[in-house]
């Protein structure tokens, strides 16, 4: 079979490091389209311009970019709010922190849907994962489950199909892919307040500071302060 003749994806890409990994793996699979989404977040140009990289290094041509207005209205997360600050502790484990933007993720997979349907994509990748995560609601497994009932119930064929290869894996497990995959961490950006220098200390930035250290790897992007490579757990 043709690269041509195969069934066609859609992968949702950040610009950060899982789903940096997302879009290797369907990159590797299927003649892939990348779709990237600012939402008024306090790093979008930082993200757009790791996006573009991204898909320069993988050799996705096809891009679409988006802009959703509606998340920053509705306000209500750090990410979106300037009047919220975005936490540099960890938050307890049973909360939800001020960092989760509502019902972020169906915004995003509502337009991957329908830009599948227009392409005649069969499967739309997404980064999302459970373990070692932030614990935001739309990123457990059960979401997916119920978002793939949703497409059958309402797309033309309804044969479309979410794929979330990363969620149950651990943060140093998705480094340990990408590696083997030669994903281009060195373009990733994961902080959630800055855009020159990642600032180390929220909670993204702790989440892979730490997984790095966990697969026994450098973290090839910038940080605020040198130490953080040393101790993340500060």
């Amino acid at each position: 079979m043709t690269n041509s003749a195969k069934p066609r994806a859609v992968v949702l890409l950040s610009g950060g490091m899982d789903s940096c990994v997302c879009a290797a793996l369907a990159a590797r699979d299927y003649p892939t389209a990348a779709l990237h989404i600012s939402y008024g977040q306090r790093t979008e140009q930082r993200e757009r311009e790791s996006f573009l990289a991204i898909c320069r290094q993988l050799n996705i041509q096809e891009k679409l970019l988006v802009r959703n207005q509606a998340l920053a209205a509705i306000g209500g997360s750090a990410l979106t709010d300037q009047n919220i600050a975005v936490p540099i502790a960890p938050t307890a484990q049973h909360d939800i922190p001020v960092t989760y933007v509502p019902f972020r993720n169906a915004h995003f997979l509502a337009v991957a849907v329908s830009w599948a349907e227009v392409l005649g994509a069969s499967k739309i990748y997404i980064g999302a994962v459970e373990q070692d995560s932030s614990g935001y609601p739309d990123c457990r497994p059960a979401y997916y489950e119920a978002f793939n009932q949703v497409i059958k119930a309402g797309t033309k064929e309804g044969t479309i199909e979410i794929v979330t290869p990363l969620i149950a894996m651990r943060k140093a497990e998705i480094i340990r892919l990408g590696l083997e995959l030669d994903a281009p961490f060195d373009l990733t950006w994961s902080c959630y307040s800055h855009e020159d220098r990642a600032c180390g200390v929220c909670d993204s930035c702790r989440l892979r500071l730490r997984a790095f250290a966990a697969a026994g790897v450098r973290d090839p992007i910038p940080y605020a302060a040198a130490d953080q490579f040393l101790d993340p757990d500060r």
